[in-house]
Order: C-alpha cells, then structure tokens, then sequence
C-alpha cells in the first residue's frame, strides 16, 4: 500500500497536506503525533470513512481512494470496538462474512479458528456485555480478521483498557499480525506501545510528516526538535556551539544547577525524579540517590542523549 500527495480537508479546514508513505507488505507502521495532528484523519482516510480532497491510496497497484470502505480489501478495529451488545460472540465476528453471503455452516467454522487463535474458545454463544474489556477488543479483533484482511487498521484499540491488559494485548497483536502476515497500520499517542509494536514510526505533525523510521532511528536521531520532544526529550537547554580545526564545543555560559522549589522531587519507582534548574531553564532529572531540596548538584550529560538543533525550533520543542 502507499499513499501519494494525500490532501484532506473538512470544509475550510486542512487537516492533511500533501502526505506520502509506502507500507511495506507484511510490515506494522504506528502513526503518532499530538492531538489534532492528522494521525487518525490519515488513518480513516485510509479505510475510506474520510472522503480525500486529493491524491491517491494505491493497493495492488489500483487507487481506491473513490472506492467504498467495503471495496478497499481492509478491515478496521474500532477505539470503541463497536460490538453489537444483542448480539453472541459468534454472531459478531461473523457479521461481515455473514453480511458478504456467506454459508451459516462456513462462518461458524471460520469464528471457532478466529476464537481458538484469539484464547476465546467456548466463548462463542456468549453476549459480548458479558465479557471483560480485554475480551472484547479480541472479539472486534477477530471480527475484522474473519474477512480476511490485506490490510488491518487499528485506531488507537487498546486506550480503553487498564495497564495490564493492554501490555498483553500489545504482543497479542503483534503476535497474530506477524502469524497472518498482515500489513498493519496503527494510530496511538502512547509512544512506548508504539516502539514495542511497530517496525515503523510515522511522527505526524500539524498535518505533515515530521519523521518516517524505525523506532531506533527515530527515538536516537530525531529529524527536528518537535520529533525529539514527542519521543521525550523534554529537556531544552540553549547551548553556544563554536567550532574549530580541533573540533566543536558547546557552552552554555555561566550556570549554577540547583533543586528547584516544589513540585521538585518524587518517585515514579526506581529512581527519583527532580526538577532541576541550569542555565535559567527547568529541567527533569532521574537519579537513583535521593537528595534534599535545595542542595547544589553537578550534571552531566552523556554526548549521544545530546540533540543539538537550530535556536529557530527551541519553540517548537518547548
């Protein structure tokens, strides 16, 4: 699948300009970015739930972007997972086969193979209201692998569900895309489900791509200050680089690094984490020793967590 010069807009507003990405045939590309960034207006593009004001979505070497959802070979699961609460776990992950003509006797065995690879065995008479968050996001799961898929959309699926089961969900997912052979693509804002899920990052920022790559390269060379802001790198320090025959080196003129005043010091578990101010900025930092506030420290920063970017984007990153 690829997407060519993709422009979107709703009425007098872009929300897309000129966007291009190849997917790679059996590959799981996350799109991430702030809210109101694009991410999920690309994705239902995609699907064909959001009409495009130009450019083409190519798969198999055919455009579909004027065809309807049910003609693009794709299959979406939902953030809400849109089940059908009066309806049995079978009769939901065999709606779309059921939908497309197909043999009661066909469909059951179908869903019975969907159930056993999604650990649902057993559950096929039961009402979807009667099951755990974690158990219906594998039903809505199954109900767009049933139409056997080319191409998977997941907008931002497992956000509804707490912690625990959402990092098992994570490998769930990845597990069954990898088994099937899918190409996947999917929207989320959580940056570490998306670098344990995904081969591939798409930042998107203000209707744009800011960043294409795998996680490595993204998270250890962002392209901007606003992609290495997104990865987490909140830190902003305005540093002098002189350079010379001998090399280049950076200052940041004369600065006393303190404790902060409160909220300065907590424990997320594991280190402790404290608002530090140098060089007139405030910045967070993990340390495994505690130390009271107030107290004059020295910091140290290593060469290859440091990304140096042009003054004109420290507003960009702040």
């Amino acid at each position: 699948m690829a997407v060519r010069d993709l422009h979107v807009a709703y009425g007098s507003t872009r929300v897309l300009h000129g966007v291009s990405i190849d997917f790679t045939p059996g590959s799981f590309t996350a799109l991430l970015g702030s809210s109101g960034c694009g991410k999920t207006t690309l994705l239902r593009s995609l699907s064909g739930f959001v009409p495009v004001e130009s450019g083409s979505i190519i798969v198999g070497g055919q455009d579909v972007a004027p065809l309807p959802p049910e003609k693009r070979g794709m299959a979406m699961v939902f953030q809400s997972y849109a089940l059908w609460p009066h309806m049995s776990v079978l009769q939901n992950i065999g709606y779309g086969l059921k939908l497309r003509g197909v043999p009661k006797v066909q469909i059951a065995a179908k869903v019975a193979v969907l159930l056993s690879m999604l650990g649902l065995s057993g559950y096929e008479e039961r009402k979807v209201t009667a099951l755990s968050g974690g158990q219906r996001q594998r039903v809505a799961l199954g109900r767009a692998l049933a139409i056997d898929p080319g191409i998977l959309l997941l907008d931002e699926p497992l956000s509804n569900l707490d912690a625990k089961i959402r990092m098992v969900m994570r490998h769930e997912i990845r597990a069954i895309q990898q088994r099937l052979g899918l190409t996947a693509v999917h929207v989320t804002h959580d940056r570490e489900e998306a670098m344990t899920m995904a081969d591939r990052l798409v930042i998107m920022q203000a209707g744009r791509i800011a960043q294409i790559g795998t996680p490595e390269q993204v998270y250890d060379r962002p392209a901007t200050a606003f992609v290495a802001n997104f990865m987490g790198a909140e830190n902003i320090l305005p540093l002098r680089v002189a350079r010379s025959e001998a090399g280049a080196s950076l200052s940041t003129g004369d600065a006393t690094a303190t404790v902060a005043a409160e909220p300065a010091q907590a424990y997320p578990g594991g280190v402790y984490r404290y608002r530090v101010e140098a060089a007139g900025r405030q910045i967070t930092v993990d340390d495994a020793d505690r130390h009271e506030l107030g107290t004059t420290i020295g910091l140290r920063i290593p060469l290859q967590r440091l990304h140096i970017f042009p003054a004109s984007e420290a507003g960009i990153a702040a």
